[in-house]
């Protein structure tokens, strides 16, 4: 299929090139506006949960490039069969996160669908001097990781009705968090590049984070932090099949360490909702960044670090 041509305009500072979080136009008085959209179908059986998950999902594309959301619009698709509580549900979880932001609901679409989907299209505003991309890593960067994964796998046990109600909770309470105190102590610590952990996996980011800087990404797989049982359902082949099209895509381009168990790699491909932010910068600033995280977002580690290009984009070791 032949690739779509960029719309040459001198204020698009940032396109679909890099595969970036959001775009990023500049405007007639200097600042940069940043959009984006994202929406998906429900993973946890509470509607206003869902509106919760799916609105923080949408607004960390935002705070993954250094902005902070200022405007959302709904995007809501229901089947005629839904009980009107039920999608006032997930609209007033959504809300909440939005004002949980500082943020306001502007209006929105809904549409008739067999599956209900929801989501957001969100703007938010920066000086153009403090968005951050993906593609800005430098070797001898650090990674910082502010939130566990296994969220794809733990989502998949819960429809299989594996997970308990404490499970059940934590799960959608990590999901749910919003990546605002994040964003803020990166844009005042400094980075060189972020972007947020979801549907292509920690590994998926990673490597287009490495392939739009030009370097090698080295992770760690034991320094990697995983949610509460995430490991254990990996190990009983409990795993979505969104890990299996990251592999696919990405086996040419990541080298594993042979020491690296087989749920562990499926855990690193895991398909994540709403998960955190992967930040570069450098070594001192990530402690930094580490210690002012400790105790406000749900992990804040190191988990590896960038290297020049050394023929893959990512490689990950045992340790």
């Amino acid at each position: 299929m032949e690739r779509l041509p960029r719309f040459e305009d001198p204020n698009l500072l940032v396109g679909f090139d890099t595969s970036d979080d959001a775009c990023v136009y500049r405007m007639q008085n200097g600042m940069a506006l940043l959009q984006t959209v994202d929406f998906f179908p429900p993973m946890v059986d509470d509607p206003y949960a869902f509106g919760q998950i799916a609105a923080a999902n949408a607004m960390s594309d935002i705070y993954a490039m250094g902005a902070s959301p200022t405007l959302a619009m709904n995007l809501l698709c229901v089947p005629n069969c839904l009980e009107l509580d039920t999608v006032e549900q997930i609209l007033a979880g959504g809300y909440s996160k939005v004002r949980e932001a500082g943020a306001i609901v502007a209006g929105g679409h809904t549409i008739e669908d067999e599956e209900p989907k929801f989501g957001l299209c969100v703007t938010g505003f920066a000086l153009p001097e403090q968005v951050l991309t993906n593609s800005g890593a430098q070797p001898g960067d650090l990674l910082v990781l502010t939130k566990p994964i296994g969220s794809g796998v733990l989502a998949t046990a819960l429809k299989a009705g594996l997970l308990g109600q404490k499970e059940t909770g934590d799960l959608v309470a990590v999901m749910a968090e919003l990546n605002k105190a994040a964003r803020d102590a990166v844009v005042e610590i400094g980075a060189h590049a972020c972007t947020d952990v979801t549907g292509f996996g920690l590994l998926g980011h990673s490597y287009e984070m490495a392939a739009g800087s030009g370097t090698t990404i080295e992770i760690g797989a034991a320094q990697v932090p995983l949610m509460d049982g995430a490991k254990d359902f990996a190990n009983m082949g409990i795993v979505p099949g969104g890990a299996y099209t990251n592999l696919e895509y990405l086996q040419d381009k990541i080298f594993f360490d042979p020491a690296v168990e087989l749920p562990m790699q499926d855990l690193l491909l895991d398909p994540q909702t709403s998960g955190g932010l992967l930040v570069s910068l450098e070594g001192e600033k990530a402690l930094r960044l580490v210690q002012a995280l400790s105790g406000v977002t749900p992990c804040a580690k190191i988990v590896g670090r960038v290297l020049p290009f050394n023929g893959k984009s990512v490689r990950v070791t045992a340790q």
